[in-house]
């Protein structure tokens, strides 16, 4: 019953029984993974195509037991299973498959190959990039090489997963369940946003428990963002062409694992030992009202292309889990720009990635998803673009439907830009959000009339599909591309420490260096581009939708022009705790614009304006003017050389209740902005009854403004690149002379109320 055989060392078990110090059992084929309880341990894998799949089990590190080869004898509904009495946790193993090896037809089965379970709830250890992790002779010459079988064992070269108990005290701490609407997202990234700070003891630096240190959550809470959005934490691997290069896969868009924290960012071990680390920060984020979002990468994996590796599903069942060419199955769709694109029409593959979600929201607790390049996960089978099964899939989920859910609505395929095309429950990456407020502070004659549904929620794109503003997340940055600072300080791009002779990264920036690329002593160009910074944090803050804030781009964090930082795990991407003056108020000012939204309803609205004028109210809910004060003339819109806009917002006709049913209001506030690079003559318009406006935010200063008052219809002077935030000095602080008063907008809400009721 017992042998050795001759592709690896370990012991093969062919049946069921006693054999030793193991025993073997039939199993069940789900859960599928390894399912440990105090009994044993079940292991459960699916694989379509595969004629035989063999149990790789290897002791954990530092013990003496002997490691085994099982064939699963069990199948059933195409999943592999068996049940391992008395196994403990800490147990590290793999799989590998037999089958047929035929690459003209995508079937790629090398028992030779040790394999990744998909399912797998922890790795340990990191590949180490020999010959034998690929599945074809890498140095045979031959062009086609990759159509020849390679016989070299991969198990000692390869991370192998590990059985865990999952069970986890989360001791009554709840999640915040915030509404979208008053959300405010920072993306950060986990080890970059601790590595250089001296407040995190040093062995935590880097780690989700540097990232659970109080003195971060406090700095967090203290900005007053709401939620963090971590960069991929799917364990990823990192790239042989990297490790070549001395650097480093550092964002983490290479999964290997959509269930298994990634082991480099724990301070505790890597046996196990991350999931619970995991748990922690989550709680503790928790704990402090603070929600966690994850950049997740279901749409490609590490294994790349008909040249990449053999490190788990490729090997397990390639027909199934991945996107093969029709007319060529030798070959990927690329979808991602990554060599291949996860197959969401297979059943099986479907209903991975639905349990890898379920599983970070039950077990890990997470608050939501960012999906990267979800347009290539929602592709339909013939048409382009087409938005299918994936996504309907979710829509039913009881779990997933119920935590937040944010689409990058674009990948790199014909039809792949995707951009208000998701359905309701979804928000999205608002890429024309970004382009267009960019265009417009730059300078562009691009006119107002897009900008104007910019800042209103971009009811173009959204409303039609009974979406609301929560549906756009506005950025002017992400961690693809420049950072803020770098958008003012550089027209092009300077990626040369990628090693790619600087052709990699995106080169339509809509940049401006404001004069001179790069540092500068010039005193004139450095309060410009100090400005600019905060005329985009200004805009993106006081703009309808979710914000979301890229790490560092509070203080004006630099990566010295490189916009494509994905191998730079050094201080260019880190975040720098050592802030400047010039830094501190950056941060103060961009603190100050976080701490108006959320005390002013006004800018997080639930719902579109409708610019409908109330019963004795002369003002909509919104109203867009010209630089006389009067409203916006058809001519005003359709000039590409307007470079103001005035927007009010009547936060008294906002018709929107809290959850008591009590209607919600606000003052009145006045918008201005001004991108040209001379100043404009703008009258402050008069509102009723209502005679003076204080201005709130300047970005001339860099500090908040909380004392300048003006009386209404006063032409001021606006400056050159700039934006003002005025707001209608209470009621009672207006009456007029004649004892006028604004019409009551409570009771007014409340009348509307009634109406809609009846």
């Amino acid at each position: 019953m017992i042998e050795t055989i001759k592709i690896c060392d370990e012991q093969e078990i062919r049946a069921y029984g006693k054999f030793g110090d193991i025993e073997v059992w039939p199993g069940k084929p789900y859960p599928l993974g390894a399912t440990w309880s105090p009994a044993g341990v079940n292991f459960a894998v699916f694989s379509e195509h595969a004629t035989r799949i063999d149990l790789c089990l290897f002791p954990e590190k530092g013990t003496k037991h002997k490691r085994y080869r099982i064939q699963l004898m069990e199948q059933t509904d195409l999943v592999w299973h068996c049940f391992i009495p008395k196994l403990e946790t800490g147990w590290r193993y793999g799989f590998r498959a037999f089958g047929e090896w035929n690459p003209g037809e995508g079937k790629i089965f090398n028992p030779n190959k040790l394999l990744i379970d998909p399912y797998t709830k922890a790795i340990d250890g990191t590949i180490d990039w020999h010959d034998a992790v690929y599945p074809y002779p890498i140095h045979d010459e031959d062009t086609d090489r990759y159509l020849k079988m390679d016989e070299q064992d991969s198990a000692p070269y390869l991370t192998k997963g590990v059985v865990i108990d999952t069970s986890y005290d989360w001791e009554g701490v709840k999640r915040p369940e915030l509404p979208m609407h008053q959300t405010i997202i920072y993306e950060a990234h986990v080890k970059g946003f601790t590595e250089l700070n001296d407040q995190v003891p040093e062995k935590l630096r880097g780690t989700y428990a540097g990232l659970a240190h109080p003195s971060v959550i406090e700095y967090l809470k203290n900005l007053g963002v709401t939620a963090i959005e971590l960069m991929p934490v799917h364990h990823f691997v990192q790239d042989d062409r990297l490790v070549k290069m001395g650097l480093r896969n550092y964002w983490g868009y290479n999964s290997q694992s959509f269930f298994a924290p990634h082991a480099d960012y724990a301070s505790s071990g890597h046996a196990g030992q991350q999931v619970r680390e995991f748990k922690d920060m989550v709680k503790k984020y928790h704990k402090a009202g603070l929600e966690v979002i994850l950049d997740v990468v279901y749409n490609h994996t590490a294994e790349g292309n008909h040249y990449g590796p053999m490190i788990g599903m490729k090997g397990l069942d390639n027909w199934s889990y991945y996107r093969l060419k029709q007319d060529d199955k030798r070959y990927y769709m690329d979808y991602t720009g990554t060599g291949n694109t996860v197959n969401m029409m297979h059943p099986r593959t479907l209903q991975l990635v639905m349990d890898s979600l379920r599983y970070w929201v039950t077990e890990m607790k997470v608050d939501g998803f960012r999906f990267d390049l979800a347009s290539a996960l929602a592709r339909g089978l013939f048409e382009v673009g087409k938005l299918s099964t994936f996504l309907d899939t979710i829509h039913q989920d009881p779990v997933i439907s119920q935590v937040k859910l944010i689409a990058e609505p674009w990948d790199v395929g014909p039809g792949g830009y995707q951009v208000g095309n998701f359905p309701v429950l979804w928000s999205e990456w608002n890429g024309k959000y970004r382009d267009n407020i960019r265009s417009f502070w730059r300078g562009d004659e691009v006119g107002v009339g897009e900008l104007a549904y910019r800042l209103s929620g971009s009811s173009d794109l959204y409303e039609i599909g009974g979406r609301r503003p929560s549906a756009s997340i506005n950025f002017i940055t992400a961690h693809d591309g420049f950072t803020l600072r770098d958008l003012y300080s550089y027209n092009e791009k300077h990626n040369l420490a990628n090693g790619e002779d600087n052709r990699d990264g995106e080169s339509h920036n809509i940049s401006w260096n404001c004069g001179t690329e790069g540092p500068t002593e010039n005193p004139q160009i450095n309060a410009l581009r100090s400005k600019m910074q905060r005329n985009m944090l200004a805009t993106l803050f006081l703009s309808q939708g979710v914000p979301m804030l890229t790490m560092g781009d509070e203080y004006g964090r630099t990566q010295g022009g490189n916009n494509n930082a994905y191998c730079q795990d050094n201080e260019i991407s880190w975040f720098n705790w050592d802030w400047t003056e010039e830094q501190q108020k950056l941060h103060d000012f961009t603190k100050a614009l976080i701490k108006i939204r959320k005390e002013n309803p006004i800018f997080h609205r639930r719902r579109f304006f409708n610019g409908r004028k109330m019963e004795d109210n002369t003002l909509g809910d919104i109203l867009w003017i010209n630089a006389t004060g009067t409203e916006m003339t058809q001519q005003d819109w359709s000039d590409s050389r307007t470079g103001s806009l005035g927007m009010i917002l009547n936060g008294g006709a906002m018709v929107e209740f809290d959850e008591q049913g009590t209607p919600v209001k606000d003052d009145i506030f006045l918008l201005i902005l001004n991108a040209w690079r001379e100043g404009v003559n703008f009258t402050l318009p008069g509102v009723k009854d209502l005679t003076h406006w204080k201005c709130v935010i300047n970005t001339e200063k860099d500090s908040i403004s909380t004392e300048e008052e003006t009386p209404a219809n006063t032409e001021i002077i606006l400056a050159p690149r700039s934006l003002s935030l005025y707001r209608l000095k209470t009621m009672e602080a207006n009456r007029t002379p004649e004892g006028k008063l604004m019409v009551n907008i409570v009771d007014q809400v409340r009348k509307l109320w009634e109406m809609i009721q009846e």
